[in-house]
């Protein structure tokens, strides 16, 4: 293939000639999804090449280390690969990023395992480290799933490992799963800007609320949304600080049976529901000043003023008391 560059090469060569990369950001191989694959190989063998590069060790994996652990259980003698230039450590990075950005969902925990080593090399490169936008045109990762890494690669490693021990189950056997902590993450991180005494208590905070979520005192996920919503009411529902930091310290009491959704409802609840009832109220009286300024009255239908006839009277209940 003289003339030809690396890049265009594509050819048979046998597993048993390449290495995976050390630096692949994949960390967990399911079983259950590792046999689906194996099967698909064995009776239709290997559609999509490999992606490789050679060094002086031999073949290095860029892409397909799944395809090739499985091509090694089945005793292939050859699989098909592109070969490529061998790339820097960034673009080596970048590469599987950008592959698996365009043909499937990594784990978030996958992705910010080697997110800051990305960070760390292009400030080597370019002497500053990447901003958001920047990251995300790198790796080719949404700014939303950027900011999600983040809050994962920040946990203690203690909670990493955690994480690690449930990717390894079946997606549907695992509880804690990286949902959890980001959810989590994210709501705590909310409490500590709005009542920062609570930053020196981060790590007992989280053993609390992981154990309330073990023993479903904590029922889901999304329920740590509800935490959030307590305090940001300091802000957008004018409530005490020291009411919200009260009920706050019931959640956070490993002692205390109290859940998120208990919470919510004992303190802040009414007040979101009156909020967001308080903009219907406002778009009625819009309508109805339209209706009447454009002497459209007679237009509405008797459907519509019966109801209106019956909020009437409701609202003269209300305003009796």
């Amino acid at each position: 293939m003289s003339g030809v560059s690396q890049k265009q090469q594509l050819k048979l060569i046998s597993p048993s000639e390449i290495e995976p990369n050390p630096e692949n950001p994949r960390l967990v191989f399911r079983q259950e999804e590792m046999e689906s694959l194996m099967l698909s190989i064995d009776r239709h063998g290997i559609q999509v090449p490999l992606t490789v590069y050679k060094d002086d060790s031999g073949y290095k994996l860029l892409d397909g280390e799944r395809r090739w652990r499985c091509a090694k259980k089945l005793n292939l003698k050859t699989i098909p690969v592109i070969i490529q230039d061998k790339p820097t450590e960034l673009e080596n990075l970048v590469i599987m990023y950008n592959i698996h950005a365009l043909r499937e969902q990594w784990d978030y925990f996958t992705i910010a395992s080697k997110l800051e080593r990305v960070i760390e090399l292009y400030k080597v490169e370019n002497g500053n480290p990447p901003n958001e936008v920047q990251l995300s045109e790198l790796t080719g990762l949404t700014r939303g799933a950027i900011r999600r890494c983040q809050l994962l690669i920040n946990l203690p490693d203690r909670f990493k490992r955690m994480i690690l021990t449930e990717l390894e189950k079946p997606k549907l056997q695992q509880k804690f799963t990286e949902d959890f902590f980001i959810e989590m993450e994210k709501s705590i991180k909310t409490i500590v800007k709005r009542i920062p005494s609570y930053n020196s208590k981060i790590d007992e905070i989280r053993d609390t609320l992981i154990d309330k979520f073990r023993r479903d005192k904590i029922t889901a996920v999304t329920d740590f949304r509800q935490l959030s919503k307590i305090a940001t009411a300091l802000d957008s529902l004018d409530v005490q600080k020291g009411e919200a930091k009260k009920i706050l310290d019931r959640v956070f009491d490993p002692t205390n049976g109290m859940g998120i959704r208990e919470a919510y409802e004992q303190s802040v609840a009414f007040e979101y529901e009156e909020r967001k009832y308080y903009k219907y109220v406002d778009n009625i009286d819009d309508f109805l000043v339209e209706v009447i300024d454009d002497d459209r009255i007679s237009d509405l239908d008797d459907d519509l003023m019966k109801r209106l006839r019956e909020l009437y009277n409701t609202i003269a209940r209300i305003l009796e008391q």
